[in-house]
C-alpha cells in the first residue's frame, strides 16, 4: 500500500467512527480498537488499559453524546511498516457550544490486514489551567 492509500484509509476509518460516536453510537470505535488498547482522555484521571475497560466506559455513555456538527482539521497520517499515527484537531459543536480538542490515534496493521487503534490520546485545545 502506498502512503496516500494508507492515509486515506485511516482517515476514512476515523471519520466514520467519529460520525457514529458523535451521534451517541460507540460501536464503530469499539470495532476499531485492539484488545490491548490504551486510552488517555482529559476527563479520565488515569490511562485506561484494555478493550474491556474502554467498552465499559463507552457503553455507560451510549446515546448521551450528541453533537450537531464536527470538523476534522489538518489530519496527518505518518506511517512506517505496520504502524501509523493519525493526528488532527477536532472541532465539535452543539448549538452555541464549541469544543476544540487534539487527537492522536496510533494504528497497527493486524494479521487480517485491518487497521486497529492500539492507543488513543485526547486533550483539550487551550485548556484552562
Amino acid at each position: 500500500m502506498d502512503n496516500l492509500t494508507i492515509s486515506g484509509t485511516i482517515i476514512a476509518l476515523e471519520r466514520a467512527a467519529l460520525e457514529a460516536w458523535l451521534d451517541g453510537n460507540p460501536s464503530p470505535y469499539l470495532k476499531l480498537y485492539s484488545k490491548d488498547f490504551t486510552y488517555f482522555d482529559p476527563v479520565q484521571e488515569s490511562r485506561l488499559d484494555g478493550w474491556d475497560r474502554i467498552k465499559e466506559l463507552y457503553e455507560s455513555m451510549r446515546g448521551s453524546v450528541k453533537m450537531e456538527k464536527f470538523k476534522i482539521i489538518n489530519p496527518v497520517v505518518q506511517h512506517a511498516g505496520t504502524m501509523a499515527v493519525l493526528t488532527y484537531n477536532l472541532h465539535t459543536s452543539s448549538g452555541e457550544t464549541l469544543w476544540k480538542e487534539n487527537c492522536t490515534e496510533v494504528y497497527r496493521l493486524e494479521e487480517n490486514n485491518e487497521w486497529k487503534i492500539i492507543h488513543s490520546h485526547w486533550s483539550l485545545t487551550k485548556p484552562s489551567i
